[in-house]
């Protein structure tokens, strides 16, 4: 009988999309799902960068550069400067999407069996490219209570080990939305230092902080050999099924290895560089207006949450998620009862259990992530939703 690879039945399902087929179900019984389970933006993708694939004038839709274009990378460099962030052309791979960017940086800087610490919860797919590239995610719990700070160094440090090479957050937070402070950074710069780590930082939700200034790991003086920074244009630009990101760092080896990834691969797909690279040249507002409508909805969604009874929800300082405990006994029961078992005025809500987004087994039970990625009227339709299956469902707490 023909096996599976240990990889492929240790790659775990994602919590966000595991439940598709439950909703695909309930669309055919007729019921309206609103879905907060994925970080899916209804913002439209501006015309304009549209409109420069659209119009791209070429004969053969060749490769690109293995690094992604020149004229791409050279415009990102602009782009970054602007958030403070010195680099030239040559520190940038232009990769496939912000995934591949964490998994050529995991595969170029970790040896199998090696250890990454993550604050928890964290991105459920770190789980995944871990597990393509062989290593071990050693999670550190960060707390409801405190709205999920950055946990004590003392916290941290305890589960260093000689296997441990490196770091990673993701700032601003998915799926917590937290925002990490200056003085976070710093503390997470005299761990690096101390032990000789990298510090792989995923910014793809830098332009919607809302609590305060983003500090990108870039900007941490002493650490050019340390960091390793992943980007993406899927959120920035609403424009996720472009699959553009970028890898970023001033560490020449690293660049070389990553480098020959990026080689096997072949090259990033051609028309988003196209659109990435007109999008550096969108008006420097152009992200007040989005960014003032998420926190319409961040503020709508946590002020209908918390007045729910027994519903904790701290106010998320960026990207476009919130974690809420319920008073459940089972996120993943919850959710799944909610697309099978339940409507309100022919319609539910489709949310992701906070259990995949935690590497300790057990926590996250009672917690949910919530996209606000739809506008003010469907959010309070989908709050309305929330709030009947919490006194109708069966395993209320």
């Amino acid at each position: 009988m023909l096996t599976l690879s240990s990889r492929g039945k240790l790659m775990p399902p994602s919590p966000i999309r595991k439940l598709v087929p439950y909703a695909e179900a309930a669309k055919k019984r007729g019921i309206k799902v609103f879905h907060l389970n994925i970080g899916q933006p209804d913002i439209e993708t501006p015309e304009p960068i549209l409109n420069a694939v659209r119009h791209a004038d070429f004969k053969v839709l060749e490769y690109s550069h293995s690094a992604g274009n020149e004229s791409y990378r050279r415009k990102l460099v602009q782009y970054y400067k602007k958030a403070g962030i010195e680099v030239d052309h040559t520190q940038i791979i232009i990769t496939t999407g912000g995934s591949e960017a964490i998994l050529f940086g995991f595969l170029s800087c970790l040896d199998a069996g090696d250890e990454v610490i993550i604050p928890e919860p964290f991105y459920a797919n770190y789980n995944g490219f871990a597990v393509a590239a062989g290593i071990n995610v050693v999670p550190v719990t960060s707390n409801i209570e405190n709205g999920f700070a950055l946990p004590p160094i003392s916290a941290i440090e305890q589960h260093i080990t000689p296997k441990t090479k490196a770091i990673l957050i993701c700032n601003p937070n998915n799926p917590t939305g937290y925002l990490y402070s200056r003085e976070e950074m710093e503390t997470l710069k005299q761990v690096v230092i101390k032990h000789n780590l990298y510090l792989f930082s995923d910014e793809a939700y830098r332009e919607f902080c809302y609590g305060g200034e983003h500090m990108s790991a870039m900007q941490l003086e002493g650490l050019d050999e340390h960091v390793i920074l992943m980007d993406t244009i899927s959120k920035r630009y609403s424009a996720c099924g472009g699959r553009i990101g970028a890898l970023v760092t001033k560490n020449r080896q690293v660049l070389d290895a990553v480098m020959k990834f990026a080689q096997a691969r072949l090259s990033p797909p051609s028309f988003a560089q196209i659109l990435g690279e007109a999008a550096v040249d969108l008006p420097d507002n152009y992200f007040d207006a989005t960014k003032a409508e998420y926190m319409k909805r961040r503020d709508v969604l946590v002020k209908r949450l918390n007045a729910m009874p027994g519903v904790l929800c701290p106010n998320p300082g960026g990207a476009f998620y919130a974690m809420a405990r319920l008073p459940i006994d089972d996120a993943d029961v919850f959710c799944q009862w909610l697309l099978e078992s339940f409507s309100h005025n022919g319609q539910t809500v489709m949310l992701a259990p906070a259990s995949g987004f935690y590497g300790t087994p057990g926590l996250g039970k009672n917690e949910v992530r919530l996209a606000y990625v739809l506008n003010v009227a469907d959010l309070n339709s989908a709050m309305d939703c929330l709030q009947q299956a919490l006194k109708e469902y069966p395993g209320k707490k």
